[in-house]
């Protein structure tokens, strides 16, 4: 018989219908039990990470002389066919076997016999699996930056083509100032530029390795930990076993990260409706975003900004049941930290299918038929310039024109909230008041206060860096474009 084939049929069944723990106990697990227990239905996606983590290791133990090379060789070979029946579909996930972990251990050990079963030396599931949870969320980390990248570049291409579109800004929701429609553009590109930042910030805390805690005492066999991180990419190891087994930290912190990039698309979908709705009309969404009405004929609605506004309070509810989970946790590991992979997995879902269909839906689609785009968002220019109009929005412009003039800026602010009071009860923009009627509030007013009152004007005279002039609008846009496309850049090169 070969080396690398089981020794016996119990050998077989022990693999697949026993607990790798059950030699202690003297009656199975109830099926009610294992149905609670397992994890394996949704912890199956870490299976890529539990397969380059035991390479690892496997290459660790060979090279520390803890197993012989020719084991390391078998368990090299049979993670390969098992990476390719996963592929294919054609591994067959056990819930008798509870986890990730144990399915591909005892597939392994059906593949090459005792090498199989040498692997585990030296380590424990609890260090396992914390190192398989870093090393998946490593990579979703590097895909997410990267879809906020996108999403960034969207933003920008609209800004570009609506730097001299004029729309009202708001406080509290009423008319404030002027400011272009890029420069608003800008400020989300600024939110999710320190998203990118946080996500790339914590990953150097996420790319840590546990592996060799074991347990949560370490071990007696002489491992190279080091070499192992080395192996994986890793930025460095866990210093204190027992932290490293339970350690949640930084499921916690990426969620929290993803909450807050969640919060600014929340603020931006809000945005993208309110501009939709009829009574604003400053934007319209393209079709394949949005849905109709089963009973009003004439409804397009802004489904995919609403249910990003929802998906919201979904992110943030798993990081408050994140905190929840591990406020109570006495050290090392617990049962508990199995409820840690659920909302960790349908955070990083929720936020990579939110800003891949964002960046779309903003920035358009490739078209092959044109060789463009297919618009995301069309600007409807007059309806944004005709609300600036309204609600007196240069009002602060006659204030700094005043104080330009000498006045102190309270009394040119009270002089200005009288003149918006005419101009209100006649029913007119400041504007409109005759030049006669505007030098009754101050003998300093000239003609050229009409340029000053101007929207144009408005925005021009905001002409210092972090400003709505379109010459500052400019240079921001310049700027992120070539951080965004030094960025991609790296990324491909």
């Amino acid at each position: 018989m070969s080396a690398n084939q089981p020794t016996s049929a119990s050998h077989n069944q022990l693999d697949t219908k026993a607990q790798a723990w059950s030699a202690l106990f003297e009656e199975p697990m109830s099926d009610l039990v294992k149905r609670y227990t397992s994890s394996v239905f949704f912890d199956k996606r870490l299976w890529q990470a539990d397969i380059t983590g035991s390479l690892a290791h496997a290459e660790m133990l060979a090279a520390q002389g803890i197993i012989a090379a020719a084991d390391h060789e078998s368990i090299r070979k049979g993670m390969a066919q098992i990476t390719q029946e996963i592929e294919s579909g054609q591994f067959e996930w056990k819930l008798d076997l509870e986890d990730v972990h144990l399915n591909i251990e005892a597939r392994l050990t059906q593949l090459v016999g005792d090498a199989g079963k040498r692997l585990h030396t030296g380590r424990s599931r609890n260090d396992q699996v914390a190192t398989d949870v870093r090393l998946w969320l490593r990579g979703e980390i590097d895909l997410i930056e990267g879809l906020l990248g996108e999403l960034q570049l969207s933003l920008v291409e609209v800004a570009e083509k609506n730097v001299d579109v004029i729309l009202p800004g708001f406080t509290h929701l009423q008319v404030a100032q002027p400011v272009s429609f890029a420069h608003h553009l800008l400020a989300y590109v600024e939110m999710f530029k320190r998203d990118a930042e946080r996500m790339l910030d914590l990953r150097r805390r996420v790319n840590v390795l546990p592996l060799g805690s074991a347990a949560l005492a370490g071990t007696t066999y002489p491992l190279d930990r080091e070499r192992v991180a080395r192996t994986l990419g890793m930025e460095g190891v866990c210093q204190n076993s027992l932290d490293g087994v339970s350690d949640r930290d930084f499921a916690i912190e990426f969620t929290s990260a993803a909450s807050l990039c969640m919060v600014h698309v929340s603020r931006l979908s809000e945005e993208l409706i309110i501009w939709m709705s009829q009574n604003f009309g400053f934007i319209r969404i393209a079709d394949r975003f949005t849905t109709g009405s089963s009973i009003m004929p004439q409804k397009k609605n802004p489904d995919v900004p609403e249910l990003a506004r929802g998906k919201t309070g979904r992110v943030v509810g798993h990081l408050m049941g994140l905190i929840t989970l591990m406020k109570g946790q006495p050290l090392a590991y617990n049962k508990d930290n199995q409820e840690d992979k659920e909302p960790l997995f349908d955070t990083v879902d929720t936020l990579k299918d939110t800003l891949r269909i964002f960046a779309e839906m903003i920035g358009g689609q490739a078209d092959p038929a044109t060789g463009g785009k297919k618009g995301g968002i069309t600007v409807n220019a007059e309806a944004m310039r005709a609300a600036a109009l309204k609600g007196y929005a240069t009002a602060t412009d006659l204030a700094d024109y005043l104080v330009k003039k000498g006045l102190p800026f309270r009394d040119a602010h009270e002089t200005v909230a009288h003149a918006v009071k005419l101009a209100s009860q006649k029913g007119v923009d400041l504007t409109e008041l005759p030049l006669a009627e505007l030098q009754a509030f101050n003998p300093g007013i000239e003609a050229d206060v009409f340029e000053a009152l101007s929207l144009e004007g408005s925005l021009n005279a905001r002409n210092t860096l972090g400003g709505t002039a379109p010459a500052q609008v400019r240079k921001q846009l310049a700027g992120h474009q070539a951080r965004l496309n030094a960025r991609l850049n790296a990324r491909l090169g």
